[in-house]
């Protein structure tokens, strides 16, 4: 490809197919380009690829992606082959030959993008084989993977610091969408970057609604959330065993959903199945260990589901942030209990890590506690964490959309920590709560615990409400889990002034029923006007894409289809102003999805600017229906369907004759009547007492809306 030397904004173009450059891309871009050294630290979906890709075309030489993953590499190297962008990858899942060839291609020059893992490059005889050829910049993708504190640990990542005493005069990007401060510290100083500029972007996913829920039946919980938000959308659902995983698996399969299990107890033929079921096939969910996502390049993914806790909010935010690459709307649900932290602590207590990571992984633990329990923006407290402040709550979040209550809940925190200090500190989540509830328990009566002061002192709630109470106790610090003792809880310091009584206490209160999020169910954006172009044009990419052996959104994302039905261009210059939409594809796609376009005009009363539910009605009137079954059949009140109506009749989409079922005497009679009340004909309750009471007030705003 002959883009060497030229413009960054016309690659974007005219290449990639975008407009503008967003965030700060173009400054990374241009940096690199003039052969600094740059850390980017960019939100998933933001456009991290771009920032190495497009210098990687413009300088001389080959750029050299390291990438953990050999899902991402795959991925990647079949969307830039889409493009025309000569990329290849090495890795293990080529032979010999394969290998050799992409060497080959290498030393003479053929190729733009490699992306190769970090042991195969560390390797002397790949490296010897680098210093024989041209080299644009080295991109260290996942960079987070250098942190001995991070998640994803990866000790060769810590060895890529020869890079640059090996190649001095080559620019190097690192990248990650995950990282603290500590470790975008460590990146600096293990990759040797003090001299990098570093670009750090919002961590904010605006499209993402986050909501957090206590796990009672976590099973019906997970299907009412899908059934009501994402009917035949593509997700993943995360759960913290394998067990976990092929049960839910198949229940969701019971359901009726395409739903496949994932996790490194599968065998490599297995695991590799299902991923590509889930990149090639619309709606499939992925159940999975955290051993699925990381380097998963698909853009659609409308929600992800935890069914159990993460262990701290890094891996929650990368996990979540799977959701909603394209921008489009998307969820992230959870459903956590007191059982998950058991468990997670029990993980780190049995790890062999030093004292002192351990701690770190407690205080992280700790924190993402802290945001389950919260009881203001999540959002908020989600980017604090990442050191970015947000001034305004996010209104996209449960707790924005349903403010949960607090109770002061001083005495039962009493009661809760007596009961844990009398029966010595020995004894679990369950045993304390049958003490409280004065349990006739034959343990608690061999114990003597049913003489105890605390015995049956804690009837005025149940069961699920005292695990509550216990789990916020936990989730604040108040009482710790004694992994030594089979989840025994015991006392903090912290919970002196409460048990003395000098400090008051507020807890989240546990609602009867918790809902699920409140995101729209409309999770695609497409206008009710454009739902039948909308099938056609992911059915005619869903063909291409069987056609080339790639997924659906290799040869162009939803968000690009969504902009084709809002645009709906008629010839080739006005489907390349389509976002996504670059020279290549054009070529190659634009007159096919150019027919399909024109086969499926837009009538001029459907042609609006107005809301999606004002487009309802007007499609179910455009079809013929009444106005009685039009409310009917869409569960609105009369009035509400002839508001919209009124509001086609001020667009002047509608004529109020046609619309109302009435005789030219009366809407004149109508007409006269508001006419004559001068000022107060803005009124409707005015007008309707002047015409006896005769008329809807829906009728009355008809008019209304005809005559100004």
């Amino acid at each position: 490809m002959h883009t060497e030397g030229q413009p960054a904004l016309d690659v974007l173009q005219n290449i990639f197919g975008y407009d503008a450059f967003r965030h700060n891309q173009e400054d990374i871009v241009e940096h690199l380009i003039h052969g600094g050294d740059a850390l980017v630290l960019m939100p998933t979906g933001g456009g991290k690829s771009l920032c190495y890709q497009i210098p990687a075309l413009i300088r001389k030489g080959t750029g050299i992606v390291v990438s953990p993953l050999i899902a991402l590499m795959q991925d990647q190297v079949v969307a830039l082959n889409e493009l025309g962008v000569k990329a290849a990858f090495l890795n293990s899942s080529l032979s010999a030959n394969e290998a050799r060839t992409v060497e080959q291609e290498l030393e003479a020059g053929l190729i733009d993008v490699l992306y190769i893992a970090p042991e195969r490059l560390l390797n002397e005889r790949t490296l010897s084989l680098l210093s024989r050829v041209s080299i644009a910049l080295f991109a260290i993708d996942e960079a987070h993977c250098v942190s001995q504190w991070g998640h994803d640990f990866r000790p060769e990542y810590q060895q890529l610091r020869l890079l640059h005493e090996r190649f001095p005069n080559v620019p190097r990007v690192a990248l990650t969408a995950t990282a603290d401060k500590r470790t975008r510290q460590e990146i600096i100083e293990q990759l040797n970057l003090q001299q990098a500029n570093v670009y750090l972007n919002s961590f904010d996913r605006p499209n993402i609604f986050y909501a957090i829920t206590e796990a009672t039946q976590a099973k019906q919980q997970l299907w009412q959330f899908i059934q009501e938000h994402h009917v035949n959308d593509a997700g993943i659902v995360y759960c913290l065993s394998r067990k976990k995983v092929e049960a839910i698996a198949e229940w969701l399969q019971e359901q009726g959903r395409v739903a496949l299990p994932y996790h490194a107890g599968l065998s490599n033929d297995i695991r590799a199945k299902h991923q590509q079921r889930f990149l090639h096939e619309e709606g499939v969910i992925i159940v999975a260990t955290i051993a699925f996502g990381m380097g998963i390049d698909k853009p659609d993914v409308r929600f992800v589901a935890h069914l159990n806790l993460p262990k701290n909010i890094e891996a929650y935010y990368q996990e979540t942030g799977r959701a909603g690459r394209d921008g489009l709307p998307a969820n992230a649900w959870m459903a956590y209990g007191l059982q998950d932290v058991i468990t997670l602590r029990q993980f780190m207590q049995d790890s062999n890590a030093p004292d002192m990571i351990k701690r770190v992984e407690q205080h992280k633990l700790d924190a993402m506690l802290g945001l389950c329990e919260l009881i203001t923006c999540r959002r908020q407290a989600i980017l604090a964490y990442f050191d970015e402040e947000a001034s305004e709550k996010c209104g996209q979040c449960d707790n924005c959309q349903t403010p949960p209550e607090s109770f002061d809940a001083t005495e039962m925190a009493q009661k809760a920590l007596s009961c844990v200090y009398r029966t010595e500190q020995r004894f679990g989540v369950n045993y304390l709560i049958d003490v409280l509830l004065g349990s006739g328990d034959e343990r608690i009566k061999h114990n003597q615990h049913d003489k105890l002061s605390t015995y049956g002192i804690g009837t005025e709630l149940n069961a699920t409400q005292w695990r509550g109470i216990f789990r916020q106790l936990i989730a604040t610090g108040y009482l710790d889990i004694d992994i030594q003792r089979y989840g025994a809880l015991r006392l903090t310091e912290k919970c002196r002034p409460v048990l003395r009584g000098e400090q008051t206490l507020k807890l989240r209160k546990q609602p009867p029923k918790k809902s699920t999020a409140k995101a729209s169910k409309r999770q695609t954006s497409v206008r009710p006007q454009d739902e039948r172009l909308w099938e056609a044009l992911r059915q005619l990419r869903s063909d291409i894409a069987k056609q080339h052996g790639v997924p659906p959104y290799v040869i162009f994302h939803d968000a690009t289809l969504l902009e084709m039905c809002r645009y709906r261009p008629a010839d080739m210059e006005a489907m390349q102003r389509i976002s996504g939409v670059g020279e290549q594809k054009l070529n190659h796609y634009g007159h096919a999805f150019l027919e399909v376009i024109q086969q499926h005009p837009l009538s001029e009363l459907l042609n609006n600017g107005l809301s999606d539910t004002i487009n309802d009605t007007l499609l179910l009137l455009e079809k013929g229906h009444g106005i009685d079954n039009i409310a009917k059949q869409r569960d609105l009140k009369l009035s509400t369907v002839y508001s919209h109506l009124a509001e086609g009749i001020n667009a002047g989409l509608l004529d109020v004759k046609d619309v109302l079922d009435l005789e030219d005497a009366e809407l004149n009679t109508i007409v006269l009547t508001i006419e004559s009340l001068g000022d107060e004909s803005q009124s409707l309750k005015a007008i309707y007492q002047a015409l006896d009471e005769a008329y809807d007030y829906g009728v009355i705003r008809c008019v209304l809306a005809s005559m100004y």
